[in-house]
């Protein structure tokens, strides 16, 4: 990203002034496995992450959810169990993607809708 981007464009990552407050004020306390950065302010309780890519908050894994949002206090790696062999990785929001869901009848789709099933009149005003 260029220099202009980071000053101006926030969706596509840190900007220039997140990553001098993160520089000033913050200590990295760990990574997940996107590549997400996550960080603890220096005094107080203020934690927050610097993302790798999209600027997306359903690209948090869950035990790292938790962190964020003070549900528990240590790292995830100290604080939760292991994770089961059953659990499933966690999926990105795809909405506004290619891969978003379009039920039948969705534009994107052909935007042919099933017809009425007869029960329904239509009101005619008198």
């Amino acid at each position: 990203m260029g220099f202009f981007g980071q000053i101006f464009t926030w969706w596509n990552g840190a900007t220039i002034g997140t990553a001098l407050h993160t520089r000033r004020h913050g200590n990295k306390v760990g990574t997940d496995s996107y590549g997400n950065v996550y960080y603890q302010a220096k005094k107080g309780d203020r934690r927050w992450v610097i993302y790798n890519g999209p600027n997306d908050a359903s690209r948090i894994p869950p035990d790292w959810y938790g962190w964020i949002h003070h549900q528990i206090e240590g790292l995830p790696d100290e604080a939760l169990p292991p994770v089961r062999k059953f659990h499933k990785p966690p999926n990105p929001n795809r909405t506004g993607t290619a891969e978003a869901y379009r039920p039948s009848g969705a534009l994107e789709r052909g935007g042919q809708r099933a017809a009425a099933s007869g029960d329904y009149e239509a009101w005619t005003p008198e």
